[in-house]
């Protein structure tokens, strides 16, 4: 679900304040998420079936899984034949579609000693129309004049929980808290969390970390305010930027403003979560290569180097040329060869040894040049180890020089192990919608 609001700017001071305000995790940036599918992921749609690609994700280079939600699906007045994930019918219990309890247990405890962690989709906003809550708890929900039951937006299949119930609040933390208790679950992706008050955020980690410290937070909002509760915001801006790029509405210095606003906006400590792809974008929006063309790799090394977290969602590293439907079964074909596997182990491997990359999040100020219209050249450095990314938006074959101190010396491209011997400037030919990703030796 894709409501956006808009993200307000922040002077220093407040900047300041909202860091200090934030929860002290020691969550790192040097890490990565991948969205999972249960029912597309497999034939089977089981967490049993799913289970059997735990050992390839983690060889890849996976680290954190985002489970979409796992709970049961409204059937009043669902969409399609399966319904949303997000319309929740019971908030304390597994989607028998799935497979059972146990199975989900054994799920997560695979997960954790392959030494991954798991994150649940968390749907705090709203509700199916026969969830469990309708009949033992009708309060909870906002009512219309005449007393029934109200969708938020143009959502029919939902119904808008009211936020000001204080009884609703804890229930809804009270399930939070069980999934941790009887399951050891590593935290939560927040959907749509900008709709949920942030108190009701605050409070929740507060007491969710009662019982687990160090919890994984990630909010799918771009309001700046809501890092006093969350590590990890959706990127949105970029998102946007980027489609206008790659579409050549644009040129790539839009692309270099927006990363500089995020720096200059959010509080030094907050994380970001970069992508070419996510369940609502492959949906509705079309796949990243619907969406990016023949940019959609450049977009996915730059969310691996750049000061981000990367997402990868569920089948990219086939990869999954079509749109997965929401409502209906259409499961992705495991069964030839994953060819983009290399390339993605490559740049998990890359962010696990490379010095420039091992912190990632706001603070990190990461200098940007525009060499033309198309061209964006960026670079990561620490103490002596720099990693320099050169990359064309453009539709054509691009010159592009670039002058500076830190052309010095031997590099190497990452992925061609083409040499390179500088001496103050780099003069590059760069093919369109491609890059160079230069690491001095």
């Amino acid at each position: 679900m894709a409501k956006v609001r808009k993200p307000f700017h922040l002077d220093i001071f407040h900047k300041i304040i909202l860091t200090f305000l934030s929860f002290n995790s020691k969550f790192s940036g040097n890490t990565n998420i991948y969205e999972v599918n249960i029912r597309q992921y497999t034939p089977e749609g089981t967490f049993k079936a799913f289970e059997a690609h735990l050992p390839r994700l983690k060889a890849m280079g996976v680290e954190i899984l985002w489970l979409m939600p796992i709970h049961p699906i409204g059937a009043l007045n669902r969409k399609g034949g399966l319904g949303s994930y997000y319309a929740v019918r019971d908030f304390n219990a597994v989607n028998p579609e799935f497979g059972s309890t146990e199975d989900f247990r054994n799920m997560v405890s695979s997960i954790h000693k392959l030494g991954m962690k798991v994150i649940l989709d968390w749907v705090a906003n709203h509700a199916a129309w026969d969830n469990v809550w309708t009949i033992v708890h009708p309060e909870f929900f906002v009512r219309s004049a005449e007393g029934e039951f109200m969708p938020p937006f143009d959502w029919t299949d939902v119904i808008q929980i009211d936020h000001a119930h204080g009884g609703q609040q804890q229930a809804m933390t009270d399930a939070m808290k069980g999934w941790i208790k009887d399951f050891d679950i590593d935290g939560f992706r927040a959907d749509l969390a900008h709709l949920t008050p942030l108190s009701f955020w605050i409070n929740a980690r507060k007491k969710t970390e009662a019982i687990k410290s160090n919890l994984i937070w990630l909010a799918e909002t771009e309001d700046i305010s809501y890092h006093e509760a969350f590590d990890i915001s959706f990127t949105w801006n970029w998102m946007h930027a980027c489609e206008n790029v790659c579409r050549h509405e644009s040129q790539v210095n839009m692309l270099a403003d927006v990363l500089k606003s995020y720096h200059t906006d959010f509080p030094t400590n907050a994380f970001r979560l970069f992508f070419t792809s996510n369940h609502d974008e492959n949906t509705w929006n079309g796949t990243e290569y619907e969406k990016y063309g023949q940019f959609a790799s450049l977009l996915t090394i730059f969310s691996f180097t750049y000061t981000s977290i990367p997402l990868l969602y569920s089948g990219q590293e086939l990869p999954n040329l079509r749109r997965l439907p929401f409502f209906e079964k259409d499961a992705l074909d495991w069964s030839g060869e994953v060819s983009l596997y290399e390339f993605y182990k490559k740049l998990y491997s890359l962010r696990k040894s490379h010095a420039a990359l091992l912190e990632n999040h706001s603070g990190i100020e990461v200098p940007l040049f525009v060499i033309n219209e198309h061209v964006l050249l960026y670079y990561r450095s620490h103490a002596n180890h720099l990693l320099l990314v050169v990359m064309n938006f453009g539709n054509d074959i691009t010159e592009a020089r670039f002058e500076n101190e830190v052309c010095y010396g031997s590099f190497e491209d990452y992925f061609t192990g083409l040499q390179f011997e500088l001496n103050g400037s780099l003069e590059l030919v760069i093919q369109p919608g491609s890059c160079f990703l230069l690491i001095n030796k």
